[in-house]
């Protein structure tokens, strides 16, 4: 089923997708002409597959919930903001705030990813197959963010349990943020997400980061670092 942003407004579309009638078959859906509007398939919570044919504009995808969607494009500020679970795969490049305190679910970017990619993350699965921005994975909770390309500056600033795993280089690391061991265990991991998003890589040429924990709680001897 097709919905042309020329014909139909956002509000309309967004409604139906929102509200899909479980007892028809028809599970597929393609936006056209988008044109860079915000909040495009926002809110989704059926397990849907949404294929957006052109750029789109901020929160796309935001608080997903089971639906699978595509955008053949770039994509503005805050795409899969607040994400609980499904997949959304980004064909082009992304703007600051990529996966925003997502909770779940998957987020595949293509192309590159700007500054801010994972803030505050909960739980996300998030691969960048380009570079990210500054301070990406900032204040990041819980998830993995893993970056094929190069990461700039302060890398995983004030990071808490999230995984940060990079194959090119990486600027700087932020706050509290250390690289960490690269083992079996993580390889395992790796491979094991690599194979559920079907993703050719060899988790052995990337480098892990996490926290140093010595953030957690308030030290004088750290005041610096804050």
């Amino acid at each position: 089923m097709n919905f042309d942003l020329n014909k139909k407004t956002l509000r309309e579309v967004n409604q139906h997708l929102q509200n899909v009638d479980r007892k028809k078959n028809n599970r597929k859906f393609e936006i056209l002409n988008p044109q860079g509007q915000h909040a495009i398939c926002a809110g989704l919570k059926d397990d849907i597959d949404v294929t957006v044919k052109g750029h789109t504009g901020y929160y796309c995808a935001g608080m997903n919930q089971k639906a699978t969607v595509t955008v053949y494009g770039n994509v503005g500020t805050g795409v899969a903001e607040n994400m609980m679970s499904g997949k959304i795969v980004v064909k082009g490049n992304a703007s600051q705030s990529a996966g925003a305190t997502g909770h779940g679910g998957a987020l595949i970017i293509e192309g590159d990813a700007s500054s801010r990619c994972g803030i505050s993350m909960k739980g996300i699965d998030i691969v960048v197959k380009g570079s990210v921005g500054h301070m990406s994975a900032f204040m990041a909770q819980k998830g993995n963010l893993v970056v094929m390309g190069d990461a700039d500056a302060d890398l995983g600033d004030s990071i808490y349990e999230a995984k940060i795993f990079v194959k090119g280089k990486v600027k700087s690391l932020g706050a509290d943020c250390v690289e960490k061991k690269m083992d079996k265990k993580n390889i395992d991991e790796l491979t094991k997400l690599f194979k559920k998003l079907n993703i050719s890589e060899d988790p052995k040429k990337f480098k892990r980061y996490g926290s140093a924990r010595n953030l957690y709680n308030f030290k004088i001897d750290n005041v610096g670092a804050y």
